[in-house]
């Protein structure tokens, strides 16, 4: 099967690439390298440069490759940065998607997949989250990621386009990127190996419901399998608060190392975990990674990478 993943030299993209390279599909990956890195993309698919705002660019590169499926994932995921400029977080999340959907639909594309979030989509409500909550964003970034899905939903009635929306909880591991807002996980396993002083925002009480990569990429896959056509919450049911996060990747360190409080940010949840029983259901997944047993594998990532 020809896949086109967008965001394929990201974090979680990357490891999306790798998966459907694994299982022998011909994969094109769209990424402008803003936060990902041509060293994560696998030998075996095809990089394309290229920004999902250029409406060109990626019609385009739709139109020459004419991929069956498209995995998107490229986006901009910083919450706090979207409360401070909207319009940018608007204009990659929504504009962005619109570009590759007029030109899937254009091609034919038989499926559309996307990473959502399951975080920042269901607002303070009880935990864990399930589907059939009402979607309540708290912040620019879940709002720009709940007008994808609708428009997803629109297609689907408009012009028949399958599609499957993956909605992540916190999800860590491998080639995380420590430079950004997110990713509490590689950010303190890099500080901590530098022998710096990490700092949570807040009391460090919130807490977060953290989803290994390669279960992820696991999701995906089964994506790809389906006949189902909605949105799936991809989590462990289990919340984490923040201190843990922080005692689990100092202990794996062997280090004691303080961490320093400061003031919470705007448009952060207090609390979230999801209910992973309709994925298990319908498309047969579950989480198989440990907490624990990732950050080990994160700490060592770091430790010998040094990224």
């Amino acid at each position: 099967m020809k896949i086109l993943v967008t965001g394929g030299a990201g974090f979680i993209g990357s490891h999306v690439v790798d998966r459907y390279c694994a299982l022998g599909h011909e994969v094109i990956v769209l990424d402008n390298l803003s936060t990902g890195q041509e060293k994560f993309v696998n030998e075996k698919a095809k990089l394309i440069t290229a920004d999902i705002t250029d409406r060109e660019a990626v019609s385009r590169t739709i139109m020459q490759e004419r991929p069956e499926v498209i995995n998107h994932h490229a986006a901009h995921i910083q919450v706090g940065y979207s409360v401070e400029n909207p319009q940018f977080d608007a204009e990659n999340n929504i504009i962005g998607l619109l570009n590759i959907m007029e030109a899937a639909r254009k091609v034919g594309v038989k499926k559309i997949i996307m990473a959502s979030t399951g975080g920042a989509m269901y607002g303070n409500k009880q935990t864990p989250f399930t589907e059939t909550m009402k979607e309540e964003p708290l912040s620019p970034y879940g709002i720009s990621k709940r007008s994808g899905e609708l428009y997803l939903n629109y297609y689907h009635e408009l012009y028949g386009i399958p599609y499957v929306i993956l909605r992540y909880s916190n999800v860590y591991g491998p080639r995380q990127n420590a430079h950004g807002e997110s990713g509490v996980i590689a950010i303190f396993s890099e500080l901590i190996a530098a022998g710096k002083q990490p700092k949570i925002n807040g009391d460090g009480t919130h807490t977060r419901d953290y989803v290994f990569v390669t279960d992820v990429a696991r999701a995906n896959e089964l994506a790809l399998e389906t006949e189902a056509t909605g949105e799936f919450n991809i989590g462990t049911n289990r919340e984490i608060s923040t201190n843990d996060v922080f005692s689990a990747v100092a202990t794996e360190f062997g280090t004691s190392s303080e961490v320093e409080h400061g003031p919470e940010r705007p448009g952060e949840q207090v609390t979230s975990s999801l209910d992973y029983s309709k994925a298990q259901k319908v498309l047969g997944w579950q989480p198989s990674i440990k907490f624990e047993d990732g950050v080990k594998e994160v700490v060592e990532w770091y430790t010998k990478t040094g990224i």
